[in-house]
């Protein structure tokens, strides 16, 4: 989500991903996915450099993650869900 602000001064938070476009003629016009459109007060230019900014966000966390797998417990016979009795079987199976 990325934090704008309305013509009118109130703040907005817009879901990135929903973005299809962004025009400047001369108030900037977002326009989402389903259609609707989104006035805001920051520039074109400012609406895609706070998406590159929350999308690099993301993908640093992704990374820090990936980076950090390593510590994350074993998973105990394969099983990711494990089972009540740890043999791979849903509680009461043999």
């Amino acid at each position: 989500m990325i934090q704008l602000t309305r013509l009118n001064n109130h703040p907005l938070a817009v879901n990135s991903d929903l973005i299809k476009f962004v025009e400047q003629a001369p108030d900037t016009v977002i326009t989402l996915v389903n259609g609707e459109k989104i006035v805001v007060r920051e520039s074109a230019q400012d609406v895609l450099e706070r998406v590159v900014q929350f999308r690099r966000s993301v993908l640093q966390g992704i990374m820090l993650w990936w980076d950090n797998r390593s510590a994350l417990p074993p998973l105990v016979n394969g099983n990711a869900h494990g089972g009540a009795e740890g043999n791979g079987q849903p509680a009461g199976e043999k």
